[in-house]
């Protein structure tokens, strides 16, 4: 009987469990199209502006083509404008950066333009009154969800909840010191995204579940609020210990 044969329950070693894969390994996304749908608003603004500073190629779509034109000549750094059709139609990834009033409206216009794209959602559904910002709660769950129905041939991820317009916008400062909670159905898609933040410098992506818990992430955004106001702030989050 040979050694084999003595041994029958043996896994060979191509069959071992592999390891573990680093959480921390990115894909590249340095030559991907970055759209940024709402590119001339304050958040879409400066998202635009530090993608594009970074490296990135960055389209900004508007309703109006010459107004996002007019925006994308102020940002440099080559970046385009055009309308919220040819902006998702040349991207890759398109960044929803649409004021929550026009949100729905907005996607079901673009439901071919978007079909087969990675869509990445970081409105925030906000009411005000005297007592100041609070949260308004979507009939699909979030804005991410709303966009995942409203858009069924695309991957929806949602990032880039609570960031500062002010500061995305400053060029006088260097880093932007916050992570980024990123939120996806697909692993893949969610690195693409975290790569993405990771482009920006002081900015991480930090992997925060799937879809079904945007709510919490997007409702955090008027609290945010509360701390800026209070202390006179442009407050963003860091995650500890991973």
């Amino acid at each position: 009987m040979t050694s084999t044969d003595s041994a029958p329950n043996a896994v060979p070693n191509a069959a071992q469990k592999a390891p573990a894969k680093d959480p921390w390994d990115l894909p590249d996304v340095s030559g991907l199209v970055v759209g940024v749908l709402g590119g001339t608003g304050p958040q879409g603004k400066g998202l635009a502006y530090r993608l594009a500073k970074a490296g990135q190629k960055v389209i900004i779509g508007s309703r109006a083509a010459d107004r996002a034109q007019s925006a994308a000549e102020e940002l440099g750094y080559g970046v385009e404008g055009a309308d919220n059709a040819e902006c998702a139609r040349r991207s890759d990834i398109v960044i929803v950066a649409v004021p929550w009033e026009g949100h729905g409206k907005t996607l079901e216009s673009l439901r071919e333009e978007l079909a087969g794209k990675l869509v990445v959602d970081c409105v925030n559904p906000l009411g005000f009154d005297k007592k100041g910002a609070y949260a308004l709660k979507p009939e699909e769950g979030s804005a991410a969800e709303q966009a995942a129905a409203l858009l069924p041939d695309s991957r929806v991820a949602a990032a880039f909840h609570h960031l500062s317009a002010v500061l995305l916008q400053d060029p006088e400062i260097a880093e932007i010191d916050t992570d980024v909670m990123v939120l996806g159905e697909e692993r893949a898609d969610v690195e693409i995204v975290q790569a993405l933040a990771g482009r920006i410098p002081g900015m991480r992506g930090v992997f925060s579940g799937r879809l079904r818990n945007a709510h919490q992430v997007e409702s955090l955004v008027a609290n945010l609020i509360s701390v800026n106001r209070r202390y006179k702030a442009h407050a963003g989050l860091r995650v500890t210990d991973v």
